[in-house]
């Protein structure tokens, strides 16, 4: 069989974890067309954006992108050639129409429950069956799990996972249940298989990915079926695999097996990125989070207690429409009864089509501003003296990335603290030993130990 013409793809991807893995399996599936991914836009035969919907003037970013590489889709043809231009994600899934009517030379829009749907899609739009330009933003009764390849592109010592997609919780601020539809989670036998292949291709530490990844509920082997909690024991038994992780998670779906499995797993890190968004049980209740500012205390209450040395992120969202001082005092009370050793925080934007959107009550930008620069003050003291804490113990350090400086190599501690060392590049994809010597906000420095006992912070 002849082997297809070689293109040049280019992807950009925005958002979350899962964005990330779909832009990789989405290379994937178009590898057998003869597509490989580039580096640059410039010359490319495709460019997808695979975009995100979560953060304030998502849209307006997207059609900014499109503009600079509107010139490449013009080079191109100019020199003969064609660029398929694609918006995928989920703004695409959220506003496809209006992007095809605002931007004629978008050639495909297709949101993210249909990536395996690309090889069709790219024959219309090429003018295998004529040219068309595709707009696919159904949600299709099959999964998209069942029908993407299995072959991986490298994906390096550490890969994500997707085992579980959607979401109905409906908080009132979120347009996930609207972009990535209900909550669905794969079968836990095919998770097995690709996280096997993810380790015997050099894997050594799996990032499990869901929107709410801890409502996972997949058909086992034995036709059961399996909550997080036990996939996570299963996975913890593969031999190569030496580190697992999940996000993002909700508080409502932190059950006993999951907490105890923190606790008797050794290879599950004891990190975890909680979102929390208030810490104010009114303001809670009008985004529909269905749990309380002490229900999320006993939460982590109980995870420390199984691991005493558990560290936490968390999400928090300011400035909500009807949040008053007081509102604002109890997320900071939280924060500080909490302690972290990370958190995103954010000032409310309205996001078109949520419940939210139409809310009264809105609070002044300028009072938002204030009121997260007063969190993300605490927040950072806390990052800081955490991180700080950290220095003098060794650390087990997965090396993972060049860093920023020559010579220097960047892993990830067991508590996903970025950490920086001096050392030969062959250690890279290793977990070594490392000896914290300075701590700051954002990371960690130190030198590689050898033959020392690693200890628990």
């Amino acid at each position: 069989m002849t082997e297809p013409a070689q293109k040049k793809l280019f992807i950009k991807t925005w958002g979350c974890q899962m964005n990330v893995y779909d832009s990789n399996r989405m290379a994937d599936v178009l590898a057998p067309l003869g597509y490989k991914a580039v580096d640059t836009p410039e010359g490319a035969d495709m460019v997808i954006l695979n975009t995100c919907h979560i953060r304030e003037k998502a849209t307006d970013k997207v059609f900014s992108e499109l503009g600079r590489l509107r010139e490449h889709q013009e080079k191109k043809k100019e020199d003969g050639g064609r660029m398929i231009m694609a918006v995928a994600g989920c703004v695409a899934q959220a506003e496809g129409a209006f992007i095809a009517e605002r931007a004629p030379y978008v050639d495909m829009v297709f949101g993210p429950q249909t990536y395996h749907e690309l090889p069709e899609m790219v024959a219309k739009a090429t003018g295998a069956y004529g040219k068309n330009r595709i707009i696919n933003t159904d949600f299709p009764a099959e999964s998209k799990f069942d029908y993407l390849p299995e072959e991986h592109q490298s994906t390096g010592p550490s890969a994500f996972l997707s085992i579980q997609e959607g979401c109905d919780k409906f908080c009132t601020f979120c347009v996930v249940p609207y972009t990535r539809g209900s909550e669905y989670s794969r079968d836990v036998s095919k998770i097995l298989s690709e996280a096997k292949r993810l380790v015997e291709g050099g894997s050594k530490e799996i990032t499990l990915l869901g929107q709410n990844v801890n409502a996972f509920h997949g058909e086992g082997p034995d036709g059961k079926v399996w909550g997080l909690g036990r996939l996570i024991k299963t996975m913890a038994e593969m031999d190569g695999l030496e580190r697992i992780r999940y996000t993002t998670s909700h508080p409502r779906d932190m059950d006993d097996e999951l907490i105890e499995t923190h606790g008797s797993v050794d290879k599950l890190m004891p990190f975890l990125h909680l979102p929390v968004q208030s810490g104010s049980d009114k303001i809670l209740e009008a985004m529909n989070r269905k749990h309380t500012s002490d229900d999320y205390r006993r939460i982590i209450d109980c995870l420390r207690a199984a691991r005493p040395d558990i560290a936490f992120s968390s999400d928090f969202i300011i400035g909500f429409p009807g949040e008053t001082e007081e509102d604002h005092e109890a997320t900071m009370q939280l924060v500080r009864d909490v302690g972290f050793a990370s958190c995103y925080s954010f000032t409310y934007s309205a996001r078109p089509g949520t419940p939210a959107a139409n809310m009264k009550n809105l609070v002044h930008s300028k009072i938002a501003n204030e009121r997260l620069q007063k969190l993300q003050a605490l927040i950072l003291e806390q990052q800081i003296a955490y991180n700080k804490k950290c220095v003098g113990l060794t650390l087990p350090v997965l090396l993972d990335r060049k860093g920023k400086r020559v010579g220097q190599i960047q892993g990830r501690s067991p508590y996903n603290q970025s950490v920086f060392v001096t050392a030969n590049e062959r250690l890279m994809g290793q977990i070594v030993e490392v000896h914290i010597q300075e701590g700051f906000d954002q990371s960690l420095t130190g030198s590689i130990k050898q033959h020392e006992t690693v200890l628990r912070a």
